[in-house]
């Protein structure tokens, strides 16, 4: 195999590799920021004794929220199908890869940004104290080694 190939090929295999692990970790930050299970939904809905009224706006929240999670995983994954189909008709790493790559980045972005406005709309319904064992939680699931 000739130099030009090989450098097409790994240029490839990287943006590929690039766009797999992207759409892995969009879903494992919003995981850890929120989630059946996460350490930040067993504090809110178990650890800081929420009053009624607290637990209804959180809820509302979460509802509201989880249909903004799964409209930009959607879009995570469209970016990924782009990305396939841009390396398949390009075999370069040419202009639709790029936007592929792009598209691919916003859409992650988002849903970080997303996320974390959730987790600060979540903390705004908290009194004082647990506002602060709801950031102890927080600092955690982001520092945490990945499982």
């Amino acid at each position: 195999m000739n130099r030009p190939w090989r450098q097409t090929l790994l240029v490839l295999l990287v943006a590929l590799l690039a766009g797999m692990a992207g759409a892995w970790l969009g879903p494992q930050i919003a995981a850890r920021t929120h989630g059946s299970g996460a350490p930040l939904h067993q504090a809110v809905h178990r650890d800081l004794d929420l009053t009624a009224d607290q637990s209804a706006k959180i809820d509302s929240l979460e509802r509201s929220f989880a249909v903004q999670r799964k409209k930009l995983e959607l879009e995570m994954r469209q970016a990924n199908a782009e990305l396939a189909a841009a390396i398949e008709s390009e075999g370069a790493y040419g202009p639709a890869v790029t936007a592929a790559v792009d598209h691919f980045h916003a859409a992650m972005g988002e849903l970080q940004k997303a996320t974390i406005e959730h987790v600060f709309a979540m903390r705004a319904v908290l009194t004082p104290e647990q506002a602060a064992k709801f950031d102890r939680t927080v600092v955690e699931a982001l520092t945490a080694e990945p499982r």
